[in-house]
């Protein structure tokens, strides 16, 4: 594949290897494990574990994590999202904050799959650099700064741009399962200070396990693009890729084929639900011809990290806490703000006891003739499914290189309404030819943001989206 490079910010290129993220200190530990001789998966670790520090509202050890994995020859998928509580009511409405929103945290128990299956450092060495910014302490970058909103009084903290921000209870408990391993979380003093917070029980953390999925596929002009099943969002993606392909993949094809996806996704994913169909070409066929009924969605924050190797390995990996520091409930002592993920059981009316919500956070992949061409992803809630067609369109279609296409403005459907970014307040007329309001918005907070990395025939370019304070970098 041949891209195109933009006049403006270049991407980066790299021969070996490469790490994505949305923080500067991320980024930089990503390389540092590639120094010590770790693969992608080490660098993704160290970034994951350093973004819980460096962008808290967003992410953190109370949250869920998502995850595909290319070890060179297999793809394969990882599922670290937790259940509401076994012994849940079901509640209407859905509460979406407070300790009854708190869903059991996955990212933690991800991350210790994630390491026990591929990694080649310990975690004593991978978490080294998040321990250091929560004690030390970590300058808050712009765009970070007009996010930290909602912060819970028990974390003590508030944050402005270039303002140094401390985290000592949360050094102290990432200490600890960098010596204990992430049973750590599950167990002992750490469980029972969360279940004291929340709803749930400490049973429902002893009994948690992430699990590897079978990722979902779809061709794509040549490329295969790979999702990760329900309860993610990811056939929303896919689907509104196959409807895309149908036609021209111009802007208004694009906005029309993500609502109906969207429609499709919002009725349908549902924890351990099969949604293959929904790419079978018969159904699409059909679909393209139809007209969707807008729905309802809850509202989010999450980051997503990118990293290759020179080995051919390639991780996409994305962890949220859902809103603003989650269910805005932090465990006592420990540091771990708790995500609202059972809002999203809003999707479907009620809490599901035991099960897990609609998810709108997915990690995405690209092949190409079989092999690796990158890892790819966008965060924001429910515009991922939506950004995803956009910027794999932007790749594919449009030639563009990774920054590039990650720069380029967005829209965001919701409902019968369509956000457009500024770049795009000229396809107004085009909205309204759908019969769809269009809304000019100033700024990018709903549009999200997101980093990619490509395999070209010399080696790596990749980016990382100018609307979060990071960047890519490469060896």
């Amino acid at each position: 594949m041949t891209l195109r490079l933009a006049p403006a910010r270049p991407p980066v290129v790299a021969r070996e290897a490469m790490v994505a993220t949305s923080q500067p200190l991320a980024t930089q530990a990503g390389l540092r494990a590639f120094e010590h001789g770790g693969n992608a998966v080490d660098a993704a670790l160290a970034a994951a574990a350093v973004l819980c520090v460096t962008e808290p509202m967003s992410t953190g050890l109370g949250g869920d994590a998502f995850a595909l994995v290319w070890d060179g020859e297999k793809l394969h998928g990882l599922d670290a999202a937790g259940p509401a509580p076994q012994r849940a009511d079901p509640v209407e409405p859905v509460p979406e904050r407070g300790p009854r929103s708190v869903t059991v945290p996955g990212a933690v128990a991800g991350w210790g799959a994630l390491a026990g299956r591929f990694a080649r450092l310990g975690l004593d060495t991978l978490l080294a650099d998040a321990v250091a910014a929560a004690e030390d302490g970590f300058p808050v970058g712009p765009i970070t700064a007009g996010a930290w909103t909602d912060a819970p009084p028990e974390l003590g903290v508030t944050a402005t741009a270039g303002e140094t921000v401390r985290l000592p209870e949360l050094a102290t408990t990432l200490r600890r399962i960098a010596r204990d391993g992430p049973t750590a979380l599950y167990h002992g003093q750490l469980a029972q200070a969360i279940a004291s917070a929340s709803w749930l029980d400490e049973s429902d953390l002893a009994a948690y396990e992430p699990r590897w999925v079978e990722p979902l596929t779809l061709g794509y002009r040549g490329v295969t693009v790979c999702e990760l099943p329900p309860p993610t969002q990811g056939i929303a993606a896919l689907e509104g890729l196959g409807l895309l392909a149908l036609g021209e993949p111009g802007f208004a094809a694009q906005v029309e084929s993500v609502r109906l996806a969207l429609e499709d996704a919002l009725r349908r994913v549902r924890d351990g639900a099969n949604v293959s169909d929904l790419l079978d070409a018969s159904f699409l066929a059909r679909r393209r011809k139809a007209s969707g009924a807008p729905r309802a969605e809850p509202a989010g924050g999450t980051v997503y990290l990118c990293a290759t190797d020179r080995d051919g390995m390639a991780v996409s990996l994305i962890q949220s806490l859902y809103e603003s520091f989650g269910s805005g409930v932090v465990a006592r002592g420990t540091g771990i703000a708790l995500q609202n993920r059972g809002a999203c059981f809003a999707v479907s009316g009620r809490v599901e006891p035991g099960r897990r919500p609609y998810h709108t956070i997915i990690p995405g992949m690209l092949l190409c003739d079989g092999e690796l061409l990158g890892p790819f992803g966008v965060m924001g809630g429910f515009i991922q499914a939506q950004a995803h067609v956009q910027l794999v369109s932007a790749l594919v279609d449009d030639g563009l290189d990774p920054q590039a296409a990650l720069d380029h403005p967005r829209f965001r459907v919701q409902g019968n309404t369509v956000l457009l970014e500024e770049g795009l307040w000229e396809r107004a007329a085009d909205v309204e030819r759908l019969g769809l309001e269009p809304i000019p918005v100033r700024g990018h907070a709903p549009f999200g943001g997101g980093q990619a990395v490509l395999r070209t025939a010399t080696g790596l370019v990749g980016g990382s989206d100018r609307r979060k304070d990071g960047y890519a970098a490469g060896v």
